[in-house]
């Protein structure tokens, strides 16, 4: 499995940062990538594993909306109740005031089992330093203006993740700094999810 390496704002008892790993980032795979992988390497039949996820869905969503703890081989899914309001007296609770808070997954063991079958050891995936490059913001500002001139005039954490070598966390934080004070440098406008920065 390819990892990345990356500080945490925490300090460890040497004074410098401690690091965390994680997965390496950019490995995805789509629903539709990943049937025409199994129809390559497991002998299904293409559509098959949308047909057999959809009809789980609909038949789990159906109990779990009757209360039922549903147990499966790929673990066990819950429903999540909460109160709209805090109370202190059981006697008062009333339909109004439960709501559907989600479900609550929990993968049990089969998972970590699979996962182990496959497993093959950890290769490092070498990222460049962060903080070394967070050092030097005359050179990252310069790479944001050539990034905006690259891409029609705006920008995403994911596109000056990608020319600057920064983790898409500290590009993030990076722009949202340069969104803000007496004199801002970019715009943040929200499109659902994304966030797309413009030159002011």
């Amino acid at each position: 499995m390819w990892y990345e390496v990356h500080p945490t704002p925490a300090k460890g008892a040497d004074g410098k940062n401690l690091v965390y790993v994680r997965p390496m980032s950019g490995r995805k795979l789509t629903f539709e990538e990943l049937e025409e992988r199994c129809e390559k390497y497991y002998s299904s039949r293409y559509g098959e594993l949308r047909r057999a996820f959809d009809i789980f869905l609909r038949a789990v969503g159906f109990y779990l909306a009757e209360g039922y703890r549903i147990e499966t081989p790929i673990g066990t899914f819950a429903p999540n109740l909460s109160l709209v309001r805090q109370i202190t007296d059981p006697d008062e609770v009333t339909d109004r005031d439960v709501r559907f808070d989600g479900v609550e997954y929990n993968p049990g063991k089969r998972w970590n089992r699979e996962v182990d079958r496959w497993l093959d050891g950890f290769r490092r995936y070498k990222l460049p330093n962060t903080l070394d490059i967070l050092a030097d913001r005359e050179k990252l500002e310069q790479q944001m203006h050539e990034c905006l001139a690259k891409h029609s005039g705006y920008i995403t954490a994911g596109m000056f993740s990608s020319y600057t070598g920064l983790s898409r966390y500290s590009a993030r934080k990076l722009l949202n700094e340069w969104t803000k004070g007496d004199t801002p440098k970019l715009l943040l406008t929200k499109r659902g999810k994304e966030h797309i920065y413009t030159e002011i």
